[in-house]
């Protein structure tokens, strides 16, 4: 059997493809899962220090749920539908969102539905030029599930989130990039490199520091100002005993490169 989830190593940087090619990388509820165990595995591995995750094929990142696994939670009603996709989906969504090291969409192609949502709580969205992002679920009946109609509003503001989700229709990925659903946009050829090279500029810097900063953004971009401001403060006071941030002051004092080490 195909593995329906890859994981390839470059150095500090951990590549996660979907692997649904003929499903255009449908989110099955395996995947998901798969996507969630191998999440909590890289997160003890000190090594790794930053995430791609891709799509298989040159056609899409991913074309959302798997429509025909999912019928089957809806015709056991509402409380299946809850807890098997809903769920399911919130629950992976939310991890990725408040994952302590840096991961990066590389969206190769088509991003629909859940696709697009899991792209939207990543760090960091990479897309091709020909790629195609839509919040397809109202086709459906449905709307979106796995967080999108919570988090498309904050990034792109309520008006552009309302036209993505109430028509259905897809966006190119120069179009995302304008309302801020996408943060660079490149040839299809070096998306993979390009994320990649992001995480680079991230992973030079302490880890310490890097978790820090997404923790107080992160928590800090759901709360009031003031509760934001608490967060920041609690997460700098974690930083000023650790050697990363004597040795970050120290090499600024004397010119140099700092060498950090995640203490």
């Amino acid at each position: 059997m195909t593995e329906i989830l890859l994981c390839e190593r470059r150095d500090e940087i951990a590549i996660l493809t979907l692997n649904r090619p003929e499903r255009l990388n449908a989110l099955s509820y395996a995947l998901i899962d798969a996507l969630m165990a191998t999440l909590g595995e890289l997160e003890g591995d000190d090594t790794v220090r930053g995430i791609v995750i891709t799509g298989a094929g040159d056609r899409a990142f991913s074309a959302g749920a798997d429509i025909s696994e999912f019928q089957h939670s809806v015709r056991a009603g509402p409380g299946a539908a809850v807890r098997e996709f809903c769920r399911r989906g919130q629950e992976f969504t939310r991890r990725l969102e408040s994952y302590p090291k840096p991961i990066v969409a590389a969206i190769n192609g088509l991003a629909y539905g859940g696709g697009c949502e899991i792209s939207e709580a990543m760090a960091y969205t990479i897309a091709a030029e020909d790629a195609l992002l839509c919040k397809s679920e109202i086709r459906l009946g449905l709307i979106p599930d796995f967080g999108g109609t919570q988090r498309l509003p904050r990034l792109v503001g309520r008006k552009h989130a309302l036209d993505m989700v109430l028509t259905g229709d897809p966006i190119t990925a120069q179009r995302a990039a304008e309302i801020g659903l996408v943060n660079r946009v490149v040839p299809k050829s070096r998306v993979l490199e390009e994320a990649i090279g992001w995480l680079r500029r991230v992973t030079r810097h302490s880890a310490l520091a890097v978790e820090a900063a997404l923790t107080a953004v992160n928590r800090g971009v759901n709360v009031s100002i003031d509760e934001g401001l608490a967060i920041e403060s609690a997460q700098f006071a974690r930083l000023v005993p650790t050697h990363d941030l004597a040795e970050g002051i120290a090499a600024f004092l004397e010119k140099r490169e700092p060498e950090f080490i995640g203490q």
